[in-house]
């Protein structure tokens, strides 16, 4: 069972990101709100059909079509990421501190990695050849 603080967290921030949806002419449904509250629950990167299928499970009549419309309306205001590999469909996630993802070339499986790693390795990359990085 999900602690109360845990609980009054994820709908502060729930309640904060439908704030801002609303800032930008969008509507906080109902339906919006069990998605966020899904994806606030689990930071794992998972298909529309994941989602959708776990909103299913608190609301029956919420479609598939109804999830894409919301992440996708999340994505364009930039509170929602979307990755896509070449393995599998595209994946969702809200979005946080900038990161990148490594992906397996083999079995498709992803990590997040921080961003300033990333900027590590274009500093690096950007050195002359010969200079030392350190």
């Amino acid at each position: 069972m999900a602690e109360p603080a845990a609980d009054a967290s994820r709908d502060a921030q729930t309640d904060q990101i439908l704030a801002t949806v609303r800032s930008q002419g969008g509507r906080a449904t109902p339906a919006k709100r069990i998605l966020l509250t899904i994806l606030l629950a689990s930071p794992q990167h998972r298909s529309a059909e994941d989602i959708a299928a776990e909103v299913q499970q608190v609301a029956p009549d919420i479609h598939l079509t109804t999830v894409y419309r919301n992440l996708e309306e999340l994505e364009r205001l930039n509170l929602v990421d979307k990755t896509r590999t070449d393995h599998g469909p595209a994946t969702y996630h809200l979005a946080r501190a900038a990161h990148g993802h490594l992906v397996c070339e083999s079995c498709g499986s992803m990590t997040e990695v921080p961003g300033e790693l990333f900027a590590a390795l274009g500093r690096c990359a950007g050195s002359d050849a010969g200079r030392s990085t350190a």
